[in-house]
């Protein structure tokens, strides 16, 4: 598992938490905050995805 999927992951679970919060306390900067977060850490995991195939591809 690459550092990225991880990083990813962490960001996208915190985005999640804060865009919930949003939706509870009805923030809608909060809430984007949250929706932004979840999709950098989408994007993150998906690069470490990549980078996890790659490496796997070279080894083979």
């Amino acid at each position: 598992m690459h550092k990225d999927q991880i990083e990813g992951t962490a960001k996208d679970l915190k985005g999640q938490v804060k865009e919930a919060a949003g939706k509870a306390t009805d923030n809608e900067r909060l809430e984007a905050e949250g929706k932004a977060d979840r999709a950098k850490g989408k994007v993150q995991k998906g690069v470490g995805d990549l980078k996890d195939a790659a490496r796997d591809a070279l080894k083979n």
